[in-house]
């Protein structure tokens, strides 16, 4: 039986931010790199970089960005590293779901459970009237190009790898490893699982997978992510991008995975705020994209931010 195809080049609009020149000059980057239509690239200005807007700021750039594209497109991509809070909410989730002012009157209460986690490989985001987005960060020109050439390359082979599950000392953050996988393999898709007791791994050399629960992870240094690798820790602001309390998500992307997630304000260890490792996992074997698969695997995105390159699929076939 085919595939559902993940989602295509086509499908895809860019959004980048004028007032910023890495935005401009990333922007293109991706737009030729990944062959996305003239028509799908949308110009905004945002001034000044700043990490948060309120309510009236986002509603006025989401009509903005909503006026520019056609009705074939499933997913955006904003090319900016900032904004990426709006109010309480992560800026990708305010876009895709509809800024969630209840969760800011509570941050720590229960989320609204997203239409599109856990969607079936052949649902489209327009069939549960969304639109998926992701930001891809432009601190550094390099680091962005080294991102897209990783979310390209991962669509040439199948390579052997493994994917790493981590209980860590830190208990409160542990609360998704219920979901954890057993060590095991995976045969046809040439993946070995690794279910461990650690505070972090060190010199492996084939991750495609790692998912933990720590505010900062050691040793990132050490390791060597496959192209379109998925990496993210439970902690509360890892989505604070540029903030300096935690580890930010941005530091997976700079050690060498392709997309990351993390939440912009106090979340408490709901496993509803973060990606779940089964999920995660399966619908990126079964072939989706990481921007699909990524939001396939968070209940209660509110909070969250998505961040790398959306159309990296390793396993698509």
């Amino acid at each position: 039986m085919a595939q559902p195809a993940a989602l295509q080049p086509s499908q895809l609009a860019l959004v980048i931010n004028d007032d910023e020149p890495n935005s401009v000059e990333i922007g293109e980057l991706y737009r030729a790199a990944r062959g996305i239509p003239e028509r799908n690239v949308v110009h905004v200005r945002i001034p000044n970089r700043p990490r948060k807007l309120d309510a009236d700021q986002f509603a006025r750039l989401k009509q903005e960005i909503d006026s520019k594209l056609g009705a074939d497109v499933e997913a955006v991509l904003m090319v900016w590293t900032a904004p990426y809070a709006v109010e309480c909410n992560g800026i990708t989730a305010a876009y895709t779901l509809g800024f969630d002012p209840d969760q800011c009157s509570k941050t720590c209460g229960p989320g609204h459970q997203s239409p599109f986690f856990n969607a079936g490989p052949g649902v489209r985001p327009s069939e549960r009237q969304l639109r998926l987005s992701m930001l891809l960060p432009t601190d550094s020109v390099e680091q962005a190009r080294s991102l897209i050439e990783r979310g390209k390359a991962s669509g040439f082979r199948v390579p052997t790898a493994g994917a790493y599950f981590l209980v860590t000392s830190e208990t409160a953050r542990n609360s998704r490893a219920r979901f954890f996988p057993p060590s095991g393999t995976v045969p046809q898709r040439k993946l070995t699982i690794h279910t461990l007791r650690e505070e972090a791994i060190e010199g492996k050399r084939d991750v495609m997978f790692y998912q933990t629960g720590k505010a900062r992870v050691d040793k990132l240094d050490t390791l060597r992510f496959l192209p379109g690798a998925l990496a993210d820790h439970l902690t509360s602001f890892g989505g604070d991008l540029l903030g300096d309390g935690q580890m930010s998500s941005l530091r997976w992307l700079e050690a060498g995975a392709t997309a990351s997630y993390g939440t912009v304000s106090e979340p408490c260890n709901f496993w509803q705020k973060f990606p779940n490792p089964n999920l995660l996992l399966r619908h990126y074997l079964n072939g989706a994209s990481a921007i699909e698969t990524y939001w396939r695997s968070v209940a209660w995105p509110a909070q969250g931010v998505f961040i790398g390159e959306p159309l990296a699929a390793p396993y698509r076939r």
